[in-house]
């Protein structure tokens, strides 16, 4: 972990602690932050030898951020319904991500073209949402999808839904995040 900032540095050490404590590693202390105290909302990435092995978040601030990011590390490596759980031998290999999302801001528009024309790639995490259907994608996903309608396509198929589908109950929501990655400094 290279992250010089001090939260960065914390939110990292706080998911690697909280997934080695739930595989049987004896704990150690992780570093604290006073924003661990306030509400916020994270998203943990598990990435083992450049390869998705995790990802489970939370899109509102809920509970406290140092709760919430210990929580979805702990989900993203024995829960993520895509992966088998993290075995202790992973621990050591796989690349923890934290992001640390914005307040999640409804989009207005008047049909699908306006909706694209809205969005910032690389920058927008969106929120898809038909009736009960939801789906999001983190602003990460903009690197394996760079085009709009790819994006919002692959987004509607997390949701269940056919890629060319848009109905009257479509919303969007979108929001930012600011991200930390162990072996990296921050993004």
């Amino acid at each position: 972990m290279t992250t010089t900032d001090p939260l960065g540095r914390a939110l990292l050490a706080r998911a690697r602690q909280a997934i080695g404590t739930a595989l049987g590693e004896a704990a150690s202390n992780s570093p604290e932050h006073p924003c661990f105290a306030e509400r916020g909302a994270t998203f943990v990435t598990l990435t083992l030898n450049g390869e998705l092995r995790g990802c489970i978040g939370s899109l509102n601030a809920h509970r406290r951020l140092g709760e919430d990011v210990a929580e979805n590390a702990v989900a993203a490596a024995l829960r993520d319904p895509r992966f088998p759980p993290l075995c202790p031998a992973e621990l050591s290999k796989v690349r923890i991500e934290v992001s640390l999302l914005s307040e999640p801001e409804f989009i207005e528009f008047r049909d699908e073209a306006d909706a694209l024309a809205q969005l910032v790639p690389g920058q927008d995490g969106v929120i898809f949402f038909n009736g009960c259907q939801k789906a999001t994608f983190l602003p990460q996903v903009w690197e394996q999808l760079p085009e709009r309608r790819d994006f919002i396509a692959a987004l509607k198929q997390k949701a269940r839904l056919p890629p060319d589908f848009w109905g009257p109950n479509v919303m969007l929501a979108r929001y930012h995040v600011e991200k930390w990655k162990e072996d990296d400094t921050r993004e």
